[in-house]
């Protein structure tokens, strides 16, 4: 379910601080109202969330995490390190 993030269309609010993220599924009908205050909300557009590049694991680091590791040879042919 993706995460969803409002704000109060006007004014503060102590119950729910006038910002707040909620878990909804898609095909939910669009929030109209602070479901603690029962203020009128609208949708804060925000980014999303993307998996960081990682630098490539060295031999030495991909052995000690359990992988076998492979050399090339040729087409075809790989001998383990």
């Amino acid at each position: 379910m993706p995460l969803y993030e409002y704000e109060l269309c006007d004014g503060n609010c102590q119950v729910c601080g006038g910002h707040f993220t909620l878990n909804r599924p898609l095909s939910a009908k669009p929030l109209t109202q602070c479901p603690a205050c029962k203020r009128p909300v609208r949708k804060v557009y925000s980014s999303f969330s993307t998996p960081h590049k990682l630098k490539p694991l060295s031999v030495t680091d991909a052995k000690k995490a359990g992988f076998s590791v492979f050399k090339r040879l040729g087409k075809g042919e790989y001998e383990r390190q």
